[in-house]
């Protein structure tokens, strides 16, 4: 039934947004996660790639987490000669978070989830219209 077959799309995509819904939100409560110690690394945002994956079940494609990758960019720095990661010039590796993207990226993700939401609200629907056309 292709109502059905809908809706497992929805959900499928769904799904992918909540993983990427999650990874934002671990960026953004790390956004401040200085190295402990001279020459560590800083909290290195992550970004989610998708692809499309054929469920022969259904016949289709379906949108899944390819991968979870952290994104390679230069570190700012901050002064602070007295962080325990300080270089020898006092400054200190931050992480490569920029919240304003991060808010930029959720509020995508967030269309994109109440998108696929709705779709199944109204195949939802169509289904129990028809259902109830079939029950008189």
């Amino acid at each position: 039934m292709d109502i059905i077959k809908a809706m497992k799309i929805s959900a499928a995509g769904m799904k992918a947004q909540g993983t990427r819904l999650r990874t934002i939100a671990q960026n953004l409560a790390n956004a401040d996660s200085l190295p402990k110690a001279p020459g560590e690394d800083p909290y290195t945002r992550k970004v989610v790639t998708f692809k499309n994956e054929l469920d022969r079940n259904l016949g289709t494609e379906l949108v899944k987490v390819d991968r979870i990758t952290s994104v390679k960019t230069q570190f700012e720095k901050k002064l602070d000669p007295t962080h325990p990661a300080a270089d020898a010039d006092g400054y200190v590796d931050i992480p490569n978070v920029d919240s304003l993207v991060e808010m930029i990226d959720m509020r995508e993700a967030q269309r994109s989830y109440e998108a696929n939401l709705s779709v199944i609200e109204v195949s939802k629907g169509m289904l129990q219209g028809t259902i109830g056309l079939l029950e008189r």
